[in-house]
């Protein structure tokens, strides 16, 4: 195909106000992802937007294995779906009250926050 340009699981993004860290979620317009590599503000950075990861949650939220997932932008951090966070996957595993990270399949689709 001519028109063919990558797999697309990892893409060219703009890091944000502050920079961003390598391991760190980051939403890209409609897309979240991990970010590949520590960038400065608005320097290109490669987000990974597939696969499985072990991300920062909230300490008293309550995730059970198989359950969606969402992205609170303002605290960086896996919450429960709720108006105002953003879907971006499922958890692999339960990760109870107290607990301050999770492992997540990422959707790699387009999101928006939930209303």
């Amino acid at each position: 195909m001519k028109n063919y340009v990558q797999p697309g699981h990892t893409v060219t993004a703009v890091a944000p106000t502050g920079g961003i860290l390598s391991g760190q979620g980051l939403l890209f317009g409609a897309l979240f992802g991990i970010a590949s590599f520590s960038a400065d503000e608005g320097a290109e950075v490669e987000i990974v937007t597939t696969g499985v990861f072990d991300l920062p949650k909230a300490p008293n939220a309550v995730l059970g294995a198989g359950a969606r997932v969402a992205w609170d932008t303002s605290a960086v951090q896996v919450v429960a779906p709720a108006t105002g966070m953003v879907p971006i996957g499922v958890a692999l595993a339960a990760a109870g009250n107290g607990a301050t990270t999770v492992r997540v399949r990422l959707d790699g689709v387009a999101t928006q926050v939930a209303a």
